[in-house]
């Protein structure tokens, strides 16, 4: 009867323990679904947000490439401005009077004295002289500006200039309004590109706690297996004790058992005595020899 009592002790202390494994086991299952979902929509949000980003990046690629062909647009009218500006000047010197100074040489002087009256110390009645040699000067250059503009040629061309200038500043506008806008774009991508990095990283990690509590719970659920089985052991071995002390019973000694073989199962008997496992070998050996 101390060996029952010593059987039954241990298989519920066995169970006990069985008991708690399972009950982690069954818990670290439910943690492991939890970082599985909680997994699968980060990496649902951060799939979206790529989304979002690509759609940022193929319109900012749209954008720059209207940028180039407005540039293209616009270094062709700034070549008209240019070309028009040199013809308009070979034109209008082509026009200009033969006798006297050019409109360019009174500009010239004109500046001259512009800069001296704003420059030199002098007195008022030479200041006076100066600034009414200005004043002539710019008279004789806008009777000689008039004159040229009235010329249908050159009207035709101060036309043309002026239309040429508005083309290229429109388009410079353009290019300047893309580059913007481009620019709005690839920061709006970067900035969600980060947002899905940062997401992403939240779901590795949520992945790396999946694993760990994974191999935890299989690992508690080894243990759950392992007592288990010890237990169904206890069950054999009490199961053939109480055969063995029924009064209906009788288990003879096995005939041809050697001594060796009882030493063999008293060392076995007394490892289980002390809480090791037995196997399914020392079970029938120790029933064999007459222990169980």
């Amino acid at each position: 009867m101390e060996l029952v009592d010593e059987l039954i002790e241990k298989r519920e202390r066995h169970n006990s323990e069985a008991e708690k494994h399972k009950h982690l086991r069954d818990k670290l299952n439910e943690q492991t679904k939890e970082w599985v979902q909680k997994r699968d929509e980060l990496n649902s949000q951060a799939r979206s947000l790529i989304d979002v980003a690509n759609s940022h990046k193929a319109r900012r690629n749209e954008l720059n490439q209207e940028v180039r062909d407005t540039k293209v647009h616009r270094d062709e009218w700034n070549k008209k401005v240019n070309d028009l500006a040199e013809l308009l000047a070979k034109k209008k010197r082509d026009k200009e009077p033969r006798k006297g100074p050019s409109i360019r040489q009174l500009k010239k002087k004109q500046k001259t004295l512009e800069l001296q009256q704003m420059t030199s110390v002098m007195k008022p009645d030479k200041e006076r002289e100066l600034i009414e040699q200005i004043g002539t000067l710019s008279k004789e250059v806008k009777v000689l500006e008039n004159d040229l503009e009235g010329d249908e040629d050159i009207k035709d061309l101060l036309d043309s200039a002026t239309e040429a200038r508005e083309k290229a500043e429109y388009y410079h506008a353009k290019v300047e309004e893309m580059a913007d806008s481009s620019q709005a774009e690839h920061d709006s991508m970067m900035g969600v590109y980060d947002k899905s990095d940062a997401i992403r990283k939240e779901a590795d990690k949520a992945q790396e706690n999946f694993i760990k509590c994974k191999v935890q719970a299989d690992e508690e659920h080894q243990s759950h297996i392992e007592l288990i089985r010890q237990i169904h052991d206890y069950d054999k071995m009490l199961s053939g004790l109480r055969q063995r002390d029924s009064p209906t019973s009788f288990v003879p000694s096995a005939p041809g058992t050697h001594r060796s073989d009882k030493d063999e199962a008293k060392e076995i008997y007394e490892q289980f005595k002390k809480g090791d496992k037995l196997s399914t070998e020392d079970l029938m050996l120790l029933q064999k020899s007459g222990y169980l």
